[in-house]
């Protein structure tokens, strides 16, 4: 079953509340989306410790609810 937009932005901002978060489905077909993800907390982490915080808030749907995710981070300006 598709997981829609709504629900990861929902996660992820449960698990970095500053972050600013655009989703945008790729495909149309609820499976296929881009996440581009701004917060504070990925201060001095590497891109890869970025990445697993977001993954981390998808509490495991990554492969199952959601099949792919084009994962962007960055920090505030």
């Amino acid at each position: 079953m598709a997981m829609p937009a709504d629900e990861i932005e929902t996660l992820i901002r449960a698990a970095l509340p500053d972050a600013d978060v655009t989703i945008t489905d790729l495909a149309g077909d609820g499976d296929h989306y881009s996440a581009h993800v701004v917060s504070e907390a990925f201060r001095g982490k590497t891109r890869v410790a970025q990445h697993k915080l977001v993954y981390e808030a998808l509490g495991g749907r990554m492969g199952g609810a959601l099949h792919a995710l084009q994962l962007t981070t960055a920090l505030p300006n």
